[in-house]
């Protein structure tokens, strides 16, 4: 074999090597993350975009494996297993105030008044003060957050104050809050399974229930139902979260990274919220239900008092606040 053959094969082995070599080297971290949502869902595509985001960010030294469906396990499982270090991220939300009490403000009934009020105060000093909360209590940090669908009432005629409701039968979860609230709206909220929804409906056991438009959707209670009453009644946030000791083996630069990948991830996350919701309305209204613009603070302050004597001492003041403002 000659020098100069010899000599290009080395080299090329040479190649292959570094280039095997960095690889390996590459990808130094890989993070899973479990949540409970189906991989159509717009919070497992931000996810995914979260994971490219962060793996482009740090040049492939740290990867995101992503996990739909509650295949790495529940909620509940998914949280334990942070505060243990077998998971390292999920998407939760009002499920933190096991832990953290201001993570109920997540949901509050007529707290929050439109979208762009939702996101002043998620994003503003009362969000930074339940993020500082879940990080100390539940040693999860709170990374980026995503705005959920608003639930609406649908009903067989149009809604549109509380006095409309004059005793309606309506199904509601089995919350105490939200049989209380319905209540001193002037409905008849009953408690069932959702499962049993659509037949009640349909046999005229209720006359109305409440849901985000994708749920009413999904469920098909456009063939049951009438109106959309547009009384926005729970706006909420849920968190993409990290856990605190995942977090606490990053370097600065990495953090840094983190959180520019989730804010890129919540950005995307809103446009996906803001199009489904369009989608879901046009759907809808093409197949036979009519929209209803409600007054808004009238369903407000009839239930101001109902959700204040629900919430825990800690947050009413800051509930107070919000109803007021």
């Amino acid at each position: 074999m000659g020098l100069l053959k010899t000599t290009k094969i080395l080299a090329a082995a040479t190649a292959v090597a570094a280039i095997a070599g960095t690889s390996a080297f590459a990808q130094e971290m890989t993070l899973k993350l479990g949540h409970l949502a189906n991989e159509q869902n717009s919070w497992h595509l931000a996810a995914v975009k979260f994971g490219e985001e962060l793996n482009a960010l740090t040049d492939g030294r740290i990867a995101v494996e992503v996990f739909p469906n509650e295949s790495l396990g529940k909620e509940v499982d998914l949280i334990n297993g942070m505060q243990l270090g077998t998971v390292d991220m999920t998407i939760t939300g009002e499920t933190l105030q096991n832990w953290a009490p201001m993570a109920a403000l997540l949901a509050v009934p007529y707290a929050y008044r439109s979208l762009e009020h939702m996101d002043e105060v998620a994003s503003g000093a009362i969000g930074d003060q339940i993020i500082d909360q879940v990080v100390e209590k539940a040693q999860i940090r709170p990374i980026a957050y995503f705005a959920r669908g608003p639930r609406n009432l649908t009903s067989q005629r149009p809604i549109a104050s509380p006095s409309d409701l004059n005793g309606m039968k309506m199904r509601v979860p089995n919350v105490p809050l939200f049989v209380d609230v319905w209540s001193a709206l002037g409905a008849a909220p009953t408690p069932m399974a959702f499962s049993e929804v659509f037949t009640s409906l349909q046999s005229g056991v209720i006359e109305g229930q409440e849901n985000p438009l994708a749920l009413i959707r999904s469920a098909n209670f456009n063939e049951v139902q009438g109106y959309v009453n547009q009384t926005e009644h729970v706006r909420s946030w849920i968190y993409l979260t990290i856990a605190e000791s995942t977090w606490n083996r990053l370097s600065a630069d990495d953090q840094a990274a983190v959180m520019q990948a989730a804010a890129t991830a919540q950005e995307y996350e809103r446009g996906l919220l803001l199009e489904s919701l369009a989608a879901d309305q046009e759907y809808l209204e093409a197949n036979g239900m009519e929209f209803v613009e409600v007054d808004g603070a009238a369903f407000q302050t009839a239930a101001k008092d109902a959700v204040l004597a629900n919430v825990s001492d800690e947050i009413r003041p800051v509930v107070e606040d919000l109803f007021s403002n």
